[in-house]
């Protein structure tokens, strides 16, 4: 997961995430290979996990005793209780164990709600939605939240395969029921013919053109939100850039489609005599300081001498490990998580920066 770009977010809260266990409260399956998992949240807790529309959930297990993270879109309403959709996919760690291994009553460590994927659900506005598969978790949150507000409309383009790989069926047609002239729904399937061949084939930049010529007046938008995998969302941008939709309008959110965190860079540990940085880590009020091997990522390196660190997916997705650069100077190899805005302050992703001064100075408060 994550990035969004835009204005209308709402400023990221100082609080770092926490883990906590929370007790599964149910596992709906939502077709063959994807479900939606709730969690109970006791009251002394519900203030922590009150999410905005668009955010995720990170969850964590020891497996072989190593610690694994993954990041999960929240797909119920503002208000509703956290629920994520998962989709299995072949060899990955979590997916098939939360499709077809938790049960309701067991308790999983997850994290309270991250995440900048989310509209201003104060303002009134036409928000246009493009996702892929698994994408419209996200989606869902969002268009069901931005649709509690009257004045509001949202048209979703959603692309799948086939219409038995589709998920959450029933809730799209739900509200689609509920707010027949605010919400306009169009399924697009790749592998299964459709009376409507604008309907009929992949969701690329193409089909998208003619979705848009055929039923959005552009200028009359207000918000784009893309999900999905790298090539649909990119693509997205440069069509929209090209119809002259202002970037600050635009927001993108990327899911890996091989639902395993990449591999991490591995480094040879430098002698003791071998060129190092100097980096300070303030986290929950407390500076850390050490000397790193060149050439390692701030998040990698820091993580030797504070293991409490905040971070999920360690590919550039999630912004989880996000943090302020007080001094010196990194170079972030990768970025899908942080506004332009946010990285023009200063913020880095901390799992994808590497120090290039000799002395670094990362604030994680801020």
């Amino acid at each position: 997961m994550a990035t969004a770009t835009g204005t209308t977010t709402p400023p990221r809260g100082r609080t770092r995430p926490v883990f906590h266990p929370l007790r599964v409260a149910a596992v709906e399956a939502l077709c063959d290979d994807a479900a939606a998992v709730s969690f109970e949240v006791p009251p002394e807790l519900a203030g922590q996990f009150a999410f905005s529309a668009g955010q995720s959930l990170t969850l964590r297990r020891d497996v072989d005793g190593r610690d694994e993270r993954r990041s999960y879109s929240i797909c119920s309403p503002v208000g509703g209780a956290p629920k994520i959709g998962v989709r299995v996919v072949p060899g990955g760690l979590f997916s098939s164990w939360l499709v077809h291994e938790v049960r309701p009553g067991d308790t999983v460590q997850v994290m309270t709600p991250t995440g900048a994927f989310t509209p201003d659900l104060t303002q009134p506005a036409h928000h246009i939605l493009i996702a892929a598969g698994s994408g419209i978790t996200p989606m869902l949150s969002i268009a069901a939240s931005v649709l509690a507000d009257p004045r509001s409309t949202v048209t979703l383009f959603y692309g799948n395969r086939r219409t038995d790989t589709v998920m959450f069926t029933d809730e799209l047609a739900d509200l689609k029921d509920q707010h027949p002239g605010r919400f306009q729904l169009a399924h697009v399937l790749s592998r299964e013919p459709r009376d409507t061949a604008l309907l009929s084939g992949r969701l690329d930049t193409q089909r998208l053109r003619a979705l848009i010529d055929a039923l959005v007046d552009v200028g009359d938008t207000d918000h784009w939100w893309l999900c999905g995998p790298h090539q649909m969302v990119q693509g997205a941008q440069e069509l929209l850039a090209s119809l002259c939709v202002s970037g600050d309008r635009v927001h993108q959110e990327l899911f890996y489609a091989d639902d395993v965190a990449p591999e991490p860079v591995r480094h040879e540990d430098q002698a003791s005599d071998g060129p190092t940085n100097k980096v300070t880590v303030i986290l929950d009020g407390r500076e850390t300081e050490a000397d790193m091997p060149r050439g390692r990522t701030v998040l990698d390196g820091a993580q030797k001498f504070r293991p409490d660190l905040p971070f999920a997916c360690k590919g550039g997705v999630c912004g989880t490990c996000r943090a302020l650069v007080v001094d010196g100077e990194v170079e972030m190899r990768r970025n899908f998580a942080l506004e332009r805005a946010e990285v023009d302050a200063g913020y880095v992703l901390t799992c994808q920066a590497v120090p290039v001064s000799d002395k670094v100075v990362i604030d994680f408060d801020s």
